[in-house]
């Protein structure tokens, strides 16, 4: 019999680690070739991990809420067949960089007594995640959850990583040195802005309080980081849309009879949004610092509804190198594994600009907030009939059209009125100038 390491996959060049969120699969369970063994979430997407060969699940290797760096073995499924010499190898750097992590430890807390203390939880009061490496530590040095509390952590999202709290044990009990008084100046100080607090809630008896989601988190964390970013502005267009809807009227069955997917607006609204970032690529840059970073790829966000009222974003990417036939399929298989949780971790990566479709909900237009670290956001309104001034050389009347609003937000930083004006007005035009005698 064999043993295959079943490995945490890369899900993304930004994704470093993985929280294991549920076992699919017991040990002594009977493994299929690529039936899904753990649900896995990053902080963009929940994804599954298949297995690679088919056998029995012998040993789990992390709990559910671990975090998982990608690459680490997560899981061991016993199979037909010799060990091959890659697993062996891998086997004996995993051996290897457990020993150097226990050396480190060792290191550090050598010819201390051994001190017993209370668990570490996993999360502490304020929602911090500490990771088994850092609670063994923890425990082991007696660190309580206060003074973890208070450990600037330098890990993504300030988690507190194995060198954050070996630092922090370094340099445990030192008296701080007392500089020496100087000459004091009085200087005034520039008056601190103070930090916004919510205000307190007051619950009663017959109030429902639910827990938000992990996902839900995210998001607002998320939106409210950008606020704080980026300065927000938005500016408004009005389109006739007549002639797309009529031609999409016209030609919607003979697409889906010739192509097998249904034709909606979306898709034509996204390739006419690449197009207009063709034409104006100081819209399609992310901000670093002093520096502005100009986008070679055109990558559009696709705003998708979960079914639990969440938002995800998959990113069709080199949208500006596909005809509306790749668009349609693009938009529609990214559509309905979004709704079916289905996406890679990496469908949600790397976009450099978003279009939220706020009209599929009724609205007549929207403000959407920046997708950081993007710098525009474009909200589709919902198309309506409406009463219209029609001009002819014979004179002008009111007629019947079919229009919709377009709600352009982006980042007044470095992106001035009159780019974020132009852009949506190039993109007024290309969609006017709709012929609908062409073919799809």
């Amino acid at each position: 019999m064999a043993r295959f390491e079943l490995k945490l996959p890369k899900m993304g060049e930004s994704v470093a680690e993985a929280t294991i969120t549920s076992w699919l699969k017991e040990v002594g369970d009977t493994v299929e070739l690529d039936e899904a063994v753990v649900e896995i979430a990053t902080d963009k997407v929940d994804s599954e991990v298949p297995s690679e060969v088919e056998g029995t699940l012998v040993e789990l290797l992390f709990e559910k809420d671990d975090v998982v760096a990608v690459g680490e073995t997560i899981a061991v499924i016993e199979t037909e067949g010799e060990d091959s010499s890659q697993e062996t190898t891998s086997k004996e750097t995993v051996v290897e960089a457990k020993e150097s992590n226990v050396a480190e430890v060792e290191k550090t807390i050598e010819k201390a007594t051994e001190i017993k203390s209370e668990p570490i939880a996993k999360t502490s009061n304020s929602g911090k995640f500490y990771s088994p490496l850092v609670r063994n530590i923890a425990e082991t040095e007696g660190v309580s959850m206060d003074e973890l509390e208070a450990i600037a952590g330098t890990g993504k999202d300030g988690r507190v990583t194995k060198d954050d709290i070996l630092g922090y044990l370094e340099n445990r009990g030192a008296t701080p040195k007392v500089a020496k008084p100087k000459t004091q100046v009085a200087v005034a100080k520039p008056t601190e802005k103070p930090i916004a607090k919510a205000a307190p809630v007051s619950v009663n008896g017959d109030d429902e309080i639910i827990e938000m989601s992990r996902m839900g988190k995210l998001i607002a964390k998320h939106m409210v980081d950008s606020v704080q970013t980026s300065a927000h502005v938005q500016s408004f267009i009005e389109i006739d849309v007549t002639n797309i809807v009529k031609w999409r009227n016209k030609v919607k069955d003979a697409f889906f009879k010739r192509e097998g997917e249904k034709l909606t607006f979306t898709p034509i609204l996204m390739q006419a949004v690449a197009s207009s970032i063709k034409k104006h690529p100081l819209i399609n840059i992310t901000v670093d610092g002093d520096n502005i970073i100009k986008k070679k790829n055109i990558n559009l966000g696709m705003a998708a509804a979960l079914p639990d009222g969440n938002l995800i974003v998959p990113v069709i990417k080199n949208a500006d190198q596909l005809n509306l036939v790749g668009m349609t399929k693009q938009v529609n298989d990214l559509a309905n594994r979004a709704r079916a949780n289905q996406l890679k971790p990496d469908e949600i990566q790397n976009g450099t600009y978003t279009v939220t479709n706020v009209g599929s909900f009724g609205s007549v237009m929207g403000t959407p907030i920046i997708n950081q670290p993007q710098v525009a956001i474009l909200a589709l309104g919902a198309i309506r009939k409406v009463p219209a001034v029609i001009e002819t050389p014979e004179g002008d009347f009111i007629g019947i059209r079919q229009k919709m609003f377009v709600s352009h937000s982006y980042d007044h930083r470095v992106v001035n009125g009159a780019l974020g004006g132009m852009f949506i007005k190039t993109f007024k035009e290309i969609l006017e100038s709709w012929d609908i005698n062409q073919d799809f």
